[in-house]
């Protein structure tokens, strides 16, 4: 029997994958399998890890109670294109958890979600613009590619398309803003308040956390022109707390965005929010003019809603969050002490369940600044972590609760050689 090794399965990919991977992550590493808080790749080189599926597996993988769950629904049925109780129990915990959700619609991806919830903000208001910040990511539609990663910098409030194909209509309606930069934002909202359908933001723009107001005064500034707040909680919703950056920063939205963690590890999402705003959803209190269709094959569907129930029963119970806090505060310590020993300047930037270090001598405050960081250090030291078997996002550490205290030690010395090779 011929050996598949990871060389051979990334020839393969090269010759059916456009630059041979799914577009994800780094098509040179091929994962054969995950358990807890370590993944294997085809070669069998086992790491600590830290991308966890880009965040969904909160509580690693193939969580005992989680795999249960699934195993027992599949043998009922995996989905429908229909209501299923599950979906419905899932629909009553989200409401439940989250503080601005009072109804929710499902669909399968998190950038869906955006989609609808930018969608059902110019439903409501009437308006075409939307207002988003420099380097936030909502997805893949063609509003949220505007200014999401822009190697050319311009003047704001012009939009900058990331990605071909996008009509230029789209740029038209978009305005885009620093991030914590509340002066701009308000001159900004003043020129264009009644123009402006929605503002939507990540509370924790990709690792940046807000300046202190700087959600508030968005909230404030929506009230009082009648604009739609949404956050996108795809990454921070059940991960910053039980209800999400909202709930912990004290700041409710009109509508928000959830995805990765409410699947426990399967293809479910949701924008949840306000009923007089999800109402566009149904046709009978709307009217075909205000009506907002929308569908998807596997939207709420069950596998994904009990490993979801399952996973947010783990996640309510007693000390869960102080563990995922306390461990995560020891990493982000762990990352500036070894590079601060080995003279790196760098900034620890982010929250303790998600952050990075930032190769730059000043505090962090909006995308321009992660972008004039050295990325070839940052580079350097994600390979010399690879090495020594950490994996992680070129961007960003996602601690769960899965890491034990052995898998923290192997960190902290995987940490201290790769600070000291670059």
């Amino acid at each position: 029997m011929k050996i598949q090794n990871q060389q051979h399965w990334i020839e393969r990919a090269r010759k059916v994958l456009p630059a041979g991977g799914f577009g994800n992550f780094d098509p040179s590493i091929v994962i054969s399998h995950g358990e807890g808080a370590h993944v294997w790749d085809e070669d069998g080189n086992e790491y600590i890890d830290y991308l966890i599926g880009s965040g969904p597996m909160l509580l690693g993988h193939g969580h005992p109670e989680v795999l249960e769950a699934v195993s027992d629904q599949i043998g009922r049925g995996m989905t429908f294109f229909a209501n299923n109780a599950s979906g419905i129990e899932l629909a009553e915990v989200i409401c439940e958890a989250v503080p601005c959700a009072e109804q929710l619609r499902y669909v399968s991806t998190g950038g869906e979600a955006d989609m609808y919830a930018m969608r059902v903000a110019r439903a409501f208001t009437g308006r075409d613009k939307i207002m988003k910040f420099e380097g936030g990511y909502h997805g893949m539609s063609a509003e949220a590619q505007m200014s999401l990663a822009p190697t050319v910098l311009i003047d704001f409030p012009r939009a900058v398309p990331d990605s071909a194909g996008i009509p230029k209509a789209v740029r038209d309606e978009m305005l885009i803003a620093p991030f914590n930069d509340a002066a701009y934002t308000q001159d900004l909202i003043a020129q264009h308040g009644d123009e402006i359908a929605a503002i939507i933001v990540e509370p924790l723009q990709r690792i940046i956390p807000p300046v202190p107001g700087f959600l508030e005064m968005l909230r404030e500034q929506c009230d009082k022109r009648g604009i739609v707040l949404i956050f996108d909680e795809i990454v921070t919703g059940f991960r910053f707390s039980y209800g999400g950056a909202q709930e912990y920063f004290g700041v409710t939205p009109d509508i928000c965005a959830l995805g990765k963690v409410i699947g426990g590890g399967f293809p479910l999402a949701a924008l949840a929010g306000r009923t007089d705003m999800m109402a566009h959803f149904d046709k009978d209190q709307v009217g075909a003019e205000g009506f907002l269709m929308q569908l998807g094959t596997l939207s709420g569907n069950p596998i994904a809603s009990v490993a979801g129930l399952k996973t947010l029963e783990i996640l309510r119970r007693p000390g869960t969050y102080e563990k995922l806090l306390a461990t995560g505060t020891r990493l982000m310590e762990t990352f500036s002490d070894h590079l601060s020993r080995n003279g790196h300047a760098h900034d620890i930037v982010g929250h303790p369940t998600l952050f990075e270090a930032v190769f730059i001598d000043k505090t962090v405050r909006n995308y321009r600044d992660v972008i004039s960081a050295d990325a070839s250090k940052m580079a350097s030291f994600n390979k010399a972590l690879r090495k020594q078997g950490v994996f992680k996002s070129p961007g960003k550490v996602y601690p769960s609760l899965a890491l034990t205290e052995e898998d923290l030690q192997r960190t902290s010395e995987a940490i201290a050689k790769a600070a000291a090779q670059i």
